[in-house]
């Protein structure tokens, strides 16, 4: 072993000690760098290979030529680099496509030149090593509790040393408002995500999402963790106020309680750690007016009206509990509604029975008008729930009989109402639907009133055949409120055609 070759492993030993990186990434750097040198020596455009010797630091060099077809190469043809499969096998016969051809070359001494022109290529491979093993270590993280010590205090953004040539960003938007580190402060994140960068993956944190939230009840409660307890759902106001819905399949444990802990421990632990965030533990429900009830808390709820459609709820609170159920600025609300997913309506208990009222006033009114029923008929409509001509016209049959008074004469008739009423509509806005006017084959169908056959061609279905190829959930999901008696016997009339074929 030469004295170079001796020096050759020492660089190779102090550079992998002291960055932390595998010594087959600096060898491969050195060997990079080596064929650097030798093209600079030769004064040609070729490849060079160096390969060393990683026990003795040996080191051999060649030229290289790749067989290549011209057709399928991307680049540019080198003839200094590349070489046809034809010429190749003039030289030997045995070379095929892909192969590389191979001839060695004098070596250039691992000298002062050589490792000045490996230094810049070792950095860079150490870097990359570096990112590389940074990646590794923290993309199995992401959603994941990290701490660290601040190292840098930007304008807008603070530089957390996580350890091991790792640092996470914290950028404004991902800061409590109002909360202050300094230097050498421990600080506790969520690993958001891994950004990729010209300089190295930046490793994204935040202090304001409330899957931070839950990752601390996740530590302070053992019970979440050993997943006694489920934590279903997190909204936060980041260093105000925070709402967390959570349940328990065991009937001994209170998990509202074991949340809070003993004397409140639990939850101010989460709540410190938050620079001071009030947070409300709600018990979640299944029932979504129930979570909404227990998500509004510590307000009272007096009443809630649910518009599945619009997907929102009216709530209504007592005058004395409206502030307190809004919140300061809507917290409150705002907090219950992104916890629960619904969009909530606060008002008073007196605001909401007007706005019951006037909406049955308003339902009252369109019965009496189109049904030509008097107030009396049409305020049991409303107070049973109707509130369309549709629901009228087509709820099954059992729905409306079932009503005190309503024998199946009245109902009948209180349908054939609603239908011509919805059929006068219908031809009102016929002219809305130009082209998706239906044929005479559907219109004249048995069982088919004129309404419904132009909402149907409005939606694709022209033809009785149209018709004859839905399936009964089909035209119940194109036709609102449509019941499943009705829409097979729809479909089997379209269909009726198909058998007088099959009977001739």
């Amino acid at each position: 072993m030469s004295d170079l070759d001796k020096e050759m492993l020492l660089v190779v030993d102090s550079v992998s000690h002291e960055k932390g990186v595998s010594k087959d990434v600096i060898f491969e750097a050195i060997e990079i760098a080596l064929a650097t040198a030798t093209e600079k020596k030769y004064g040609e455009h070729g490849e060079f290979r160096v390969s060393i010797d990683r026990e003795s630091g040996s080191y051999a060099t060649s030229r290289v030529w790749f067989v290549t077809d011209p057709a399928e190469l991307e680049e540019e043809w080198n003839p200094e680099v590349h070489v046809t499969l034809q010429n190749a096998q003039k030289k030997d016969p045995s070379l095929q496509l892909g192969d590389v051809i191979e001839q060695p070359v004098e070596s250039v001494e691992f000298g002062r030149i050589a490792a000045q022109t490996a230094k810049q290529v070792i950095v860079q491979k150490v870097r990359e090593a570096e990112r590389a093993q940074v990646v590794e270590e923290y993309l199995p993280r992401v959603g994941e509790l990290v701490a660290g010590t601040v190292k840098k205090l930007g304008r807008d953004s603070i530089i957390v040393d996580l350890g091991n040539n790792a640092e996470g960003l914290l950028t404004r938007e991902h800061l409590i408002p109002r909360e202050t580190f300094r230097v050498g402060d421990r600080v506790r994140s969520l690993l958001l995500e891994i950004k990729p960068d010209n300089r190295g993956p930046q490793l994204m944190l935040t202090r304001t999402s409330p899957a931070m939230l839950i990752e601390l009840f996740k530590i302070e409660v053992p019970e979440i963790s050993e997943e006694v307890i489920e934590i279903r759902g997190a909204a936060r106001d980041p260093g105000s106020r925070a709402k967390i819905a959570v349940r328990t399949n065991d009937g001994r444990i209170d998990p509202v309680g074991a949340c809070v802990g003993m004397r409140g421990s639990r939850v101010q632990a989460v709540s410190g750690e938050l620079a001071g965030e009030r947070i409300d533990i709600v018990l979640f429900d299944e029932n979504p007016a129930q979570l909404v009830v227990n998500a509004m808390a510590p307000a009272e709820v007096e009443s809630i009206v649910l518009d599945e459609e619009t997907h929102s709820m009216d709530i209504a609170v007592s005058e004395d509990n409206l502030a307190q159920a809004i919140g300061r600025g809507g917290q409150n609300v705002r907090l219950a509604s992104d916890l629960t997913g619904w969009k909530l309506n606060i008002m008073t208990q007196e605001e909401a029975i007007q706005k019951q009222e006037e909406e049955a006033s308003r339902f009252i009114t369109e019965f009496m008008e189109a049904l030509s029923v008097d107030e009396d008929v049409a305020t049991v409509l409303a107070e049973e729930g109707f509130s369309t001509l549709e629901e009228v016209a087509y709820v099954p049959l059992e729905e409306m009989t079932a009503i005190e008074g309503f024998d199946e004469d009245i109902v009948e008739e209180l349908r054939n109402r609603a239908r011509d009423a919805l059929l006068t509509k219908a031809i009102a806005s016929e002219e809305a639907l130009g082209e998706h006017e239906p044929a005479d084959d559907l219109l004249n169908m048995e069982g088919m009133d004129r309404r419904l056959a132009f909402s149907l061609a409005s939606q694709g279905i022209v033809t009785m055949e149209d018709l004859a190829e839905l399936a009964v959930p089909d035209l119940q999901d194109l036709v609102e409120d449509m019941n499943e008696e009705t829409a097979a016997a729809l479909i089997m009339t379209a269909r009726a055609p198909w058998f007088e074929g099959a009977e001739e």
